[in-house]
Formats: C-alpha cells, structure tokens, sequence
C-alpha cells in the first residue's frame, strides 16, 4: 500500500510548501561572494573563483571562509566570520534576486491559497531584511531563521514551527532545499523532501545519496505537486 506522502504526491494534493532561502528561493551568491572578495582583498588573500565559492554557501560562512583563508584557529577563524558578517549585514541585497521561475510559481500558490514559507538557517537579522528587500517578506506565511527555534537544521524543529505557522500539518507540507541537512531536516518531520539541483551544490552528483522524494531542475517543476 502507498503511504500518505506517496498519495498525496501522486495527486499534487500537499496544503502547503516551504523554501530554503540560500540557493533555493533566492540566489544570494552574487552578494555573498562579492563580500567574501572584500575581505580577501582587505586582507591581501587570493579571491576564490565565484562558480567554487557558489557552491559552498550552503555549508555556512565559516566553510566559504575557508574556501580562501584555509583552516585558522578559532579566534582568528571567529574574527574573520564577524567582520565578514558586518559587510554582508550593510550589502545582503545588493544583487541578490529570486531564482528564475520563483516568482512566477509564488504567485500561483498565492492564486491557489496554498500558503508557503522561508525556513533556513540564515541568522533572523540577516533573513528578515533580505525578503524584505525582495517583496517576500510581506508574502510568506512564516519566516523561520536559524535562531528562531532552539535547534536548527538538521533538526526536524524549524520546520515544524514552520507547519505550525502555516497552519497545515507536516504531513501535508512539501520541503525544498539545496543541502542534504534539508532533506534530513524534512524528513525528520515528516515532509515530503524535493532537492534543489539548481541550488548550491558542490558535487552534484551526491544528490542521488541525499534520499529525498524528488529532485527539481528548475522551480516551477513544483507546480506538478500542487495544481494537479
């Protein structure tokens, strides 16, 4: 017998869906990479070719950090993050726009009722202004950060906060995200999990091990999951 993820993705019947926001939602590496090049260059560190950076934004700050100054200890590693912060804090939405076909599946869920959220683990003081500055802010029926629960993901809880904010049951929510901590995250709750191909990815090929229900291409391969 099918279970209830398996039927309700047959029918496209989910109630509600919710977004990673980094590599998934909105395509932040022109602004995160261009602050990185700043503190190489204040620094007089090499700049990480952008496609490599790219890919390692969904592994956090302290990994893209990496990617250019290497393993430090952790006070210097600690210092760097937080000046690396202060200029992503003044320049998070210079370039940073949706994913191409976002905008055009929001605006049928919105036509459908279906409600959908942001649950990342982007910091909230990051997280709030950036959908602000996108329009998303004033759209989304829930915003859950990194520091909004008291775990973030892997953990299952932002994305039940999120459920709960929705009001639609796990269950019935679909899940979208760029990194396998998303898929676990999802399926620890209980969602239906779909990998974003399109996101930040550094070995492509590892997709296949992450185990979530589906992989997308593009974003509005999402619609066959709710207008059906």
């Amino acid at each position: 017998m099918p279970d209830a993820l398996d039927t309700r993705a047959r029918a496209g019947t989910f109630g509600g869906l919710l977004l990673d926001l980094d590599g998934t939602l909105v395509d932040t590496a022109p602004d995160m990479v261009r602050v990185l090049d700043t503190l190489c260059d204040e620094c007089g560190v090499a700049r990480v070719p952008y496609e490599r950076a790219r890919n390692r934004i969904s592994n956090g700050v302290y990994a893209l950090l990496e990617l250019a100054f290497g393993k430090l200890p952790g006070h210097r590693s600690t210092a760097l993050r937080s000046r690396y912060l202060s200029h992503y804090e003044n320049n998070l939405a210079n370039r940073s726009q949706p994913f191409d076909g976002i905008g055009e599946l929001l605006d049928e869920l919105d036509a459908l009722a279906i409600p959908w959220g942001v649950v990342t683990n982007k910091p909230g003081v990051y997280t709030a202004p950036l959908l602000a500055a996108l329009g998303f802010a004033q759209r989304a029926g829930c915003m859950v950060s990194g520091d909004t629960t008291a775990h973030s993901k892997p953990h299952p809880e932002p994305l039940l906060a999120a459920s709960r904010a929705l009001g639609v049951e796990a269950v019935d929510c679909l899940y979208v995200g760029d990194a396998e901590i998303d898929i676990e995250a999802g399926r620890a709750a209980g969602m239906f999990t779909v990998a974003a191909a399109y996101g930040y990815i550094e070995q492509p090929e590892s997709v296949s091990g992450w185990r979530a229900d589906a992989v997308i291409q593009d974003p509005l391969e999402l619609r066959q999951w709710f207008t059906a």
